[in-house]
């Protein structure tokens, strides 16, 4: 690939909740940008602000010289890529790929092979940081694949985070996410049940967290997600059915290294209880609720 200017094309993927305001953030830098996204509308304010649309992942990949993918689910990243209409059957040599999307290890390292036949660079790069992160720019990405690659994308990434750490070979990045996922898995639930013995305790929950936000348990649940539990807020920064996931990967790559996690699987059991009672759509943080039928509040 060429060094960046203004005029490579960048190709984007997925327009949801994370991806719509990442891919503004390079438009307001000026770079062309083609969008795709199952549905349309969800890319209609970045075709209003100036991004051009493509009709498949295949479009894109024609177009583009850097392609951004962050989709929802292994299966839709195996058919972004490797579908009828797929990146891979139309993308030049000398281009390169990049998945956000939270994916399987494994899969990862599957795109980097089928990249290399075709003279492609490929890196994995997922996310973490929430809707908020993806708004203000702020995200950790955690990088795997190409290092060349890396190094010639770097500004790009410099835009939609601040914390981007190359951790190795292709599915480093996505190996790293997952320990990410196990530490936020434990944390969700510890705040969760803080704020159920909060309440149950009488005290005014945003004065607690107030004072346990600044000690010890300071962590980023406890200050962007508690405070939309307090306000009965359940609307995704991240959705709980794609963070039921994550733990399923996690769980399923913990038991190929012969690895015993329960902190985890209990996690995942109650995450479970939170669809089956109709809360995939919400966040995470909707945890809460499940807790709460638990004790009868």
């Amino acid at each position: 690939m060429e060094s960046l200017s203004n005029k490579t094309v960048i190709g984007w993927i997925g327009t949801g909740v994370m991806g719509a305001p990442m891919a503004d953030h390079l438009l307001k830098e000026g770079y062309a940008l083609c969008v795709y996204s199952r549905t349309k509308e969800k890319a209609s304010d970045l075709i209003a602000n100036g991004a051009s649309w493509c009709d498949s992942p295949a479009a894109v990949a024609k177009t583009a010289d850097i392609v951004f993918t962050i989709v929802g689910f292994p299966a839709d990243v195996r058919s972004v890529y490797f579908g009828k209409d797929g990146v891979f059957s139309t993308i030049r040599s000398g281009s390169v790929l990049i998945d956000m999307t939270t994916t399987k290890p494994s899969l990862a390292e599957e795109i980097f092979a089928k990249g290399q036949t075709l003279g492609v660079s490929t890196i994995d790069a997922p996310v973490s940081g929430g809707d908020v992160g993806a708004r203000q720019g702020t995200l950790s990405i955690m990088v795997g694949g190409d290092k060349t690659a890396v190094d010639d994308i770097m500004p790009l990434l410099d835009i939609l985070g601040k914390n981007i750490v190359y951790q190795g070979p292709a599915g480093s990045g996505q190996h790293t996410k997952m320990c990410n996922q196990i530490t936020i898995a434990g944390t969700m639930i510890g705040v969760c049940e803080a704020l159920l013995y909060g309440h149950r305790a009488g005290l005014d929950l945003d004065t607690m967290l107030s004072a346990i936000s600044g000690g010890a348990a300071g962590c980023w649940t406890l200050s962007n997600l508690a405070p939309r539990v307090v306000k009965r807020n359940f609307e995704p920064g991240f959705y709980v059915e794609h963070f039921v996931k994550d733990m399923e990967i996690a769980l399923d790559e913990a038991r190929r290294m012969n690895l015993s996690l329960p902190g985890l699987a209990l996690v995942h059991q109650m995450y479970k209880a939170v669809e089956a009672q109709g809360r995939g759509r919400k966040g995470t943080h909707a945890l809460t609720l499940a807790l709460e039928q638990m004790n009868g509040m």
